[in-house]
């Protein structure tokens, strides 16, 4: 697609180890376009944070990045570029928000120091200028007092605060694509609701794109324009998130949508589960990689392994897909 902020083509990373080589992420493709947000969902271990780390540049050994990988932010493929090239871009065109505020912050710094120092490395400001940038992003998030706050260490914050301080940290520079990997995990749900809500303010009034890596499918129905859905090192579909949760084209994708709790539901009501787990990837199965847990499963899915296929507006890797769309089943998402 023209005008992509980011595209990803045939990532690959593997982790070279004495037990084999781990294919972690063995071959995603997608896109995230200027101001618009990209849902990555799936079950742990389906390759989610290490394609956000790929895209970083941030894949320690033993893992690496492989050969013919595309990782192309504008006219650039990160993949290629060297670190000192890398490191220009990193916190100033591209940001992340990790998983864990509580242990994301260095404790031995003041959270202000901690902002201030991303400015001044990327936009060559002295130390007063950053303080007050620290200052300024600080109350942007929400943070009450910043003036007093921003000489506050991590262990004097509560976890919202912590994390709404990364969110801070990661926009100090206006990028233009924010990496946020779970960025609501460890928080309540009164304070994930208010980081999702800040989460979207910001990205409507500084214009950014979100590639938001989650395996809560409620986040996604609130904060996604797109969905990518990854299953054993790949992604299995992709398209609008309304068509992606009305009618899931994948069966992975269709039976995480079932496996949510429905509101209303009896204790008689057995949950609807997934069987089986997700393979392992020091070997992953020949022909469809989800075929042993499928309920759609034939022939064909054990000895072929499918590409994206074009279903309506989706792109979805199942060989019913073949012939277009197919019915199936899935939620409404709420207005």
């Amino acid at each position: 697609m023209s005008g992509d902020l980011l595209r990803v083509e045939n990532l690959r990373t593997h982790f070279h180890t004495q037990a084999g080589v781990v294919r972690a992420v063995d071959g995603v493709d997608l896109n995230i376009a200027p101001g618009r947000t990209l849902g990555v969902v799936g079950e742990s271990g389906c390759g989610k944070s290490v394609t956000a780390l790929s895209v970083m540049r941030l894949i320690d050994h033993p893992g690496r990045i492989e050969a013919g990988s595309k990782i192309l932010f504008g006219e650039r493929d990160l993949a290629e570029l060297e670190e000192d090239e890398l490191q220009r871009i990193r916190g100033n065109d591209i940001s992340m928000i990790f998983q864990e505020p509580m242990t994301s912050l260095n404790p031995v710094y003041t959270v202000g120091d901690q902002i201030a120092e991303a400015v001044q490395l990327h936009q060559r400001v002295g130390a007063h200028k950053a303080t007050e940038r620290a200052v300024e992003m600080m109350r942007l998030v929400g943070i009450p007092s910043p003036d007093r706050r921003v000489r506050d260490y991590p262990h004097q914050m509560s976890g919202g605060m912590r994390q709404r301080v990364m969110i801070a940290m990661a926009l100090s520079c206006n990028p233009k694509l924010l990496i946020a990997d779970e960025p609501t995990t460890a928080l309540d749900v009164t304070i994930q609701a208010q980081i999702l809500e800040l989460m979207k303010e910001l990205r409507d009034r500084l214009g950014m794109a979100i590639m938001l890596i989650t395996h809560d499918l409620g986040v996604v129905a609130e904060m996604a324009d797109d969905v990518a859905v990854m299953y054993a090192g790949r992604v299995v579909e992709r398209g609008p998130v309304e068509a992606i949760f009305n009618s899931p084209q994948h069966p992975y994708t269709e039976a995480l949508l079932h496996s949510i709790p429905v509101l209303g539901m009896t204790q008689a009501e057995p949950l609807k589960v997934i069987r089986g787990m997700v393979p392992s990837p020091l070997n992953w199965p020949g022909g469809c990689r989800f075929a042993t847990r499928c309920d759609y499963t034939f022939d064909r899915c054990l000895k072929e392994d499918p590409p994206l296929l074009e279903a309506g507006v989706q792109r979805s890797a199942c060989w019913l897909c073949e012939k277009g769309p197919r019915n199936s089943t899935g939620l409404e998402v709420p207005a």
